[in-house]
């Protein structure tokens, strides 16, 4: 059974529009604490309890109230930390024992934006069964239990402090980052009053960038998806690296003096790479259908199994957990290390990142040794909702057609976006001029479809 609300990442879209309504929201807290928390085995009296973390925009503090009264009227207790990344959220909900950890975040995509998110008790992303069966509970009518059965909420003043001390554990204990120079950028977002004081702590000179949100400038021409601006401030810094970090703070891109960018398939690399050379063993790597062709091979030069889930770092996470593996991730910068953090998180894989160059005492480029990543061109198309792409005459042809050109050396890729009405068209291969140019006529080819409206 297909999810009527949940994406790959929760459920998001722009707010004031249905799902991403305070009415909605508080039918959702409702909904997940009967689901989550009803059956939790408690000692007898003790109460369920949720945690609730956001980023900056201006919109959580309208979901906030919703959902903490959603949560009220189930009977669950909540505590509330305020602006965090993502990965805290998910820490501190495994560390406080509570019953389950809610996310008020859209992550990349623009302030207007917003959404929902869910981890369990372990502090990993719900499984897609758990998450139909709150659906199933929000289309019953909403109840709420007695008054002396009622949910109580408190902050949590300690959080941002706890996280910190959590993001800098898993550092080497006989490394620290003195003499490195960083230029960080936190996006204006959740890791704005976190990330700067990890690395600072740690030993290394900070240059703050993107830290100073008002509500609506999160992710605006700073952060992951605009690695750009930390790759300018530290070549005009002379900072040995740059550190860019989405809204929520679970991926990170990095730069090198230069300006050179790292996305997550070469940190991932790196990480597996430092791992073999102290005699770790690595048992394998989860990319997703997006990882680069070139990871794979590379990975196989290096005896290292690769296999791909689907885009999320939800399933990379499943798939993980399924082979007993314990490193993995998505281009896009979502980075798993299963030994030091139960889900993606923006910081610590940097910080995984600089124990390899402080312990080897490289330049980035060195530590990726041959891998060289094929070009790679995506491009978003909007869709609207419910069009059959995938069975759809014309895009099918094209899709063949661009397959035949690339004659062996490079791939096609169209999914659904998880996140926003778009469908993704990527294509990779050796040169990249074909690359960009097939990529370009394949969207072509599928906006025009979607604009007829055409059903096959």
């Amino acid at each position: 059974m297909s999810r009527k609300y949940f994406g790959t990442d929760g459920v998001r879209g722009r707010v004031g529009e249905h799902p991403i309504t305070p009415e909605f929201a508080l039918k959702l807290g409702y909904a997940a604490g009967k689901i989550l928390v009803a059956d939790s085995e408690l000692p007898k009296g003790e109460r369920p309890a949720v945690l609730i973390g956001k980023d900056t925009r201006i919109s959580g503090y309208l979901l906030e109230a919703a959902l903490e009264s959603g949560f009220a009227a189930a009977g669950v207790d909540v505590s509330l930390v305020g602006p965090l990344p993502t990965p805290g959220v998910a820490y501190l909900t495994r560390a406080l024992r509570l019953q389950a950890g809610v996310v008020i975040s859209a992550s990349h995509n623009p302030y207007d934006d917003n959404g929902i998110k869910f981890f369990s008790a372990d502090g990993m992303k719900l499984p897609d069964a758990v998450e139909r069966a709150i659906e199933a509970e929000l289309d019953k009518p909403m109840g709420c239990v007695a008054s002396w059965q009622l949910g109580r909420a408190r902050r949590i003043d300690d959080a941002r402090g706890r996280y910190i001390e959590f993001c800098k554990s898993t550092f080497p204990n006989e490394l620290n980052l003195r003499g490195l120079k960083l230029a960080v950028d936190c996006a204006h977002g959740a890791a704005y009053h976190v990330a700067p004081d990890v690395f600072h702590e740690l030993g290394a000179e900070v240059t703050k960038i993107g830290c100073q949100p008002n509500g609506i400038n999160i992710n605006e021409l700073v952060g992951a998806t605009h690695p750009q601006t930390v790759a300018e401030v530290a070549q005009e810094q002379k900072a040995d690296l740059g550190l860019a970090l989405d809204g929520d703070g679970d991926r990170i891109i990095m730069t090198d003096s230069q300006g050179n960018l790292y996305d997550g398939d070469q940190l991932l690399y790196v990480m597996v790479r430092h791992r073999l050379t102290r005699g770790q063993a690595v048992a394998g790597v989860v990319g997703t259908l997006m990882s680069n062709l070139a990871l794979e091979h590379a990975l196989a030069q290096l005896k290292v199994p690769f296999t791909r889930a689907q885009v999320g770092d939800r399933y990379v996470l499943e798939k993980l957990l399924e082979c007993g593996w314990l490193l993995g991730g998505e281009n896009s910068g979502h980075l798993l290390c299963l030994d030091k953090h139960s889900t993606g998180d923006g910081i610590i894989a940097a910080l995984q990142v600089l124990a390899a160059l402080k312990e080897q005492a490289v330049s980035p480029e060195a530590l990726l040794g041959t891998l060289c990543l094929y070009p790679q061109t995506l491009i978003g198309v909007e869709m609207q909702k419910g069009f059959s792409w995938q069975t759809h005459p014309a895009i099918l042809a094209a899709v063949q057609e661009v397959e035949q050109t690339l004659a062996g050396r490079g791939r096609v890729l169209l999914r659904a976006s998880g996140t926003e009405p778009k469908l993704r068209v990527m294509v990779e291969g050796e040169d990249a001029q074909l690359v960009r140019q097939q990529a370009e006529r394949l969207a072509e080819v599928a906006q025009e479809a979607i604009q007829s409206g055409k059903k096959p």
